[in-house]
């Protein structure tokens, strides 16, 4: 499928990741899984205010820096989605990339809060394991 979302869904981006990203749904994933997985969408096509705009404000940088020269990104997978109330879910997951020649796998449990305004955000991120692959 041409222009397949970079988060693995083998959905095509727009009908994926994309309609979050931009348009009329932007910043409206309807899940911490599915905001989570447009966030590692936006890594990958390094879509910085999309990052920091569905970063919570308590633990949101002022910045974030672009992409490293010469890192892939190869994969995700999801390994739990939980919710723990109408306002706040966690999502497991682990992230492939390569980079300077060497692989490298995050993985992370994400916690992540519904506001007021309907919309999920990023909070922060436990890491049992960051290590080269």
């Amino acid at each position: 499928m041409k222009n397949v979302c970079p988060c693995g869904s083998g959905v095509a981006y727009t009908s994926c990741c994309g309609r979050w990203h931009q348009g009329p749904q932007a910043r409206q994933a309807p899940d911490a899984e599915a905001l989570m997985r447009s966030r590692y969408s936006a890594f990958v096509l390094n879509l910085r205010d999309y990052l920091l705009a569905t970063w919570h404000p308590s633990t949101r940088p002022a910045d974030l820096a672009p992409n490293e020269p010469g890192l892939r990104w190869l994969g995700l997978t999801v390994r739990a989605h939980r919710v723990v109330d109408a306002h706040h879910a966690e999502v497991e997951f682990v992230a492939r990339s390569k980079w300077g020649g060497r692989a490298h796998r995050l993985h992370e449990r994400s916690r992540f809060v519904r506001e007021a305004d309907g919309r999920w955000y990023y909070v922060d991120g436990e890491f049992p394991e960051a290590t080269r692959a």
